[in-house]
């Protein structure tokens, strides 16, 4: 089997446009999140949000592509751009059908159907525009990166909730790891930050109504998550194939695995058992221990069943290690970015691994005795991060791990 490596980081999110800027935020404990602009948010419950801030998608793709585009769709291209240009990856005739875009999306283009309700309801269906199936569609933003770059692999987008992301980065693994691809484009896109969305995870009681210090990911009086949206795309590519052409590695994606709860469409096994055994796989297909585990980023969105569940799942799967090893939630800055979560949070391992630093879990305060690990509060922790699991888990009984090493060459 190939090793895969990862040789290029693109990010949009709360916390930046780069993968840098967003890196260099979450370090520093930065809130993306703030009053909602995206829309007039004065007569709802829910008033915060993490959008994408200074994005302007006519400067980066054009007037044309801009409204043709979804915002999703725009913040996949732009993500895609900067890793290709991290990773200098040359796409030409002779590999191009050897390099896949496995780019996922939760939901797709949200508000591009929204908007096309509201003008089939005013103005009736000759005024609906011809670009909103494109626009809508979960691909969208895997197949205009395949036309953008000239990528003839498979081209495609896993929808998994809120494990797409990190789904689609294993989907890639398998693979490229596989010897089917040389490399991938592969992480998520996500943009529900519109009436229906917000309002339809309102009605689920789902998403906190305060305005200050939230969302609070493990702590005793969180009460749920804060929406939020943008992407992070990853260059990922056999060993083999980045030592050839001179690549810098950034680290090693050493495992993945998938579990279903099998539970509950909304509620996570409560007991954690999907998780755990994730975890375990995922470690298993990297072939470490528990004990070799130096950070997890936690799925962590701030909900009370979540967090408890997931404290359960990481206890379960790592043993006594779980309570020598930092755990943190970086959804306490950048909002719930629902499919996108699990490939910004992979993108966060690999800067973890690359810096020695762990980010911090934000706006905590008041511990809950049944989430009794270490959730690095408040502030960033210098450690060296040999190996960092990330988890994402989905609506669906969706669970998904991933497991990123320290890069050492063939061994």
């Amino acid at each position: 089997m190939e090793k895969v490596v990862i040789t290029g980081l693109g990010v949009l999110s709360p916390l930046g446009l780069s993968a840098e800027e967003s890196w260099r935020n979450a370090l520093e404990g930065v809130s993306g999140v703030a009053p909602i602009t995206l829309f007039d948010s004065s007569n709802w419950a829910v008033k915060v949000a993490a959008e994408v801030k200074g994005f302007d998608p006519v400067a980066l793709l054009g007037l044309r592509n801009a409204r043709r585009y979804s915002r999703f769709e725009q913040f996949g291209l732009v993500a895609a751009r900067e890793a290709i240009q991290q990773a200098g990856l040359e796409i030409t005739e002779a590999n191009a059908s050897r390099i896949g875009a496995i780019v996922s999306s939760a939901v797709g283009g949200l508000e591009s159907l929204q908007q096309a309700i509201y003008i089939l309801k005013d103005k009736g269906a000759r005024r609906v525009s011809p670009f909103v199936i494109p626009m809508m569609m979960a691909n969208g933003a895997a197949g205009l990166i395949a036309i953008e770059y000239g990528l003839r692999g498979p081209s495609f987008s896993v929808t998994s909730a809120c494990a797409s992301g990190a789904d689609g980065l294993g989907a890639a693994w398998s693979l490229i790891r596989s010897g089917a691809l040389d490399a991938a484009l592969a992480g998520a896109s996500e943009s529900t930050l519109c009436e229906i969305g917000i309002g339809a995870f309102d009605r689920l009681g789902a998403v906190t109504h305060r305005t200050d210090g939230v969302p609070q990911p493990f702590d005793a009086e969180r009460d749920g998550l804060v929406m939020g949206e943008g992407a992070a795309i990853l260059v990922l590519e056999s060993e083999s194939h980045a030592r050839a052409r001179g690549a810098h590695i950034l680290a090693e994606l050493a495992g993945y695995a998938a579990t279903a709860d099998a539970y509950h469409i909304t509620a996570p096994d409560e007991n954690g058992a999907g998780g755990a055994a994730a975890i375990r796989a995922a470690l298993d297909a990297a072939g470490l221990n528990p004990e070799d585990v130096d950070y997890i980023n936690a799925h962590g969105t701030a909900t009370p069943l979540n967090d408890r569940a997931e404290t359960l799942a990481i206890k379960a799967a790592l043993g006594d290690a779980a309570y020598r090893t930092p755990v943190s939630s970086t959804k306490s800055m950048t909002g719930h970015m629902m499919g996108a979560t699990g490939a910004l949070e992979a993108v966060f391992c690999v800067q973890a691994i690359r810096d020695g630093k762990v980010p911090p879990t934000i706006n905590y305060r008041t511990p809950d005795p049944d989430c009794d690990l270490d959730y690095v509060p408040n502030e960033a922790r210098d450690r060296r991060v040999e190996v960092a699991v990330s988890n994402s888990f989905g609506f669906g009984g969706h669970n998904a791990a991933l497991v990123f090493r320290r890069y050492q060459g063939s061994r």
